[in-house]
């Protein structure tokens, strides 16, 4: 069975008979539908979760209310990582201030911020015995700081509770809050990440709430504020980039000093979402990894289904080596 976002249903009724406060995506409601290429090539097909992990992690996020990003936002991967009980906890609710063109996490009025969030992925991440842990979130335009507290909680928490746990933090850009870099960087993750997702010429169209610049500025300025983090970013392809605008992204990341990049193939949630330029082959994805590395970047995960959290716990361990390897040649 293929078990990929355009095969995912939210509801069963067609969109314009869903009561506007049942939608999914409002704003995308009125859009022209896209065409929806169903037949994929092989190397995108996955087979539907089934394992019992799975359905014991599946269990265990609704126990403790807790929204993974594995399932908002239709995550191919699903079955894969958690049959292993790897899941990315997303916190700040499940319901994004931004309306980006290729994300299938609900967009709308933002939910109520949980104030014993933090208690319960701190209390997820020690049942499932996680060795790395992943947390991302929606975008909180409505909140002072964006949300950089409950990042902030979060972290300590499982520092609490699971002192062995690496953690990785996935971010939005926290455009106009100011203050959210220094308040993360203060209590810091091993490793953050903040994604550009595509090159800056498509961002008016797939992007058009974020700023290219003012995510680069953000990584730049974490590792700037906490020089031993590791920082990460990744994008998408498939949605009409060009091969040089890619090269051209991964410079633009090496500027400010990037250390691990992931590029995965795009995949349409629905028909009012981007459409698939092109499904990218298996050897441009080689030809990427090897200019990446060429380009200094510490780690590269590039395939079609790369996905930011990816195997993250696994490359974390790869991209620690990595920087002990480089300093020991250095010293």
């Amino acid at each position: 069975m293929d078990f990929t976002p355009s095969k995912v249903h939210i509801y069963t009724m067609p969109d314009e008979q869903i009561p506007p406060e049942r939608l999914r995506h409002p704003e995308k409601a009125h859009r022209p539908d896209n065409p929806v290429m169903m037949k994929k090539p092989d190397w995108i097909r996955v087979k539907a979760p089934t394992s019992v992990e799975y359905n014991e992690t599946r269990q265990l996020m609704r126990d403790l209310k807790l929204t993974t990003v594995c399932e908002e936002a239709a995550c191919p991967n699903i079955g894969e990582c958690w049959k292993k009980k790897h899941a990315t906890l997303m916190i700040l609710g499940s319901v994004c201030t931004r309306a980006c063109a290729f994300c299938n996490i609900a967009t709308g009025r933002p939910d109520k911020l949980d104030p014993h969030e933090p208690e319960h992925v701190a209390e997820a991440v020690r049942k499932l015995g996680l060795e790395h842990v992943v947390l991302t979130s929606v975008d909180r335009d409505d909140l002072d700081d964006g949300g950089a507290q409950q990042f902030v909680r979060c972290i300590e928490l499982i520092r609490q509770n699971s002192p062995e746990t690496t953690i990785e933090i996935l971010t939005p850009d926290f455009q106009k809050k100011p203050m959210a870099p220094a308040m993360i960087a203060a209590v810091p993750p091993d490793v953050f990440n903040h994604n550009l997702e595509t090159v800056p010429r498509l961002y008016p169209t797939i992007r058009p709430g974020a700023r290219y610049f003012a995510s680069l500025t953000l990584l730049s300025d974490m590792k700037k504020l906490n020089p031993s983090l590791f920082t990460k970013s990744g994008i998408m392809v498939g949605l009409g980039e060009t091969k040089e605008e890619v090269l051209q992204v991964m410079d633009d990341l090496r500027a400010a000093d990037v250390d691990f990049l992931t590029i995965g193939q795009y995949l349409q949630p629905t028909a009012k979402h981007a459409r698939v330029d092109r499904f990218v082959e298996p050897s441009e994805f080689a030809y990427y990894t090897e200019m990446a590395k060429g380009k200094g970047f510490l780690m590269v995960s590039a395939s079609p289904l790369t996905r930011s959290s990816y195997f993250a716990g696994d490359d974390f361990v790869k991209l620690r080596a990595a920087r002990e390897a480089l300093l020991s040649r250095a010293g």
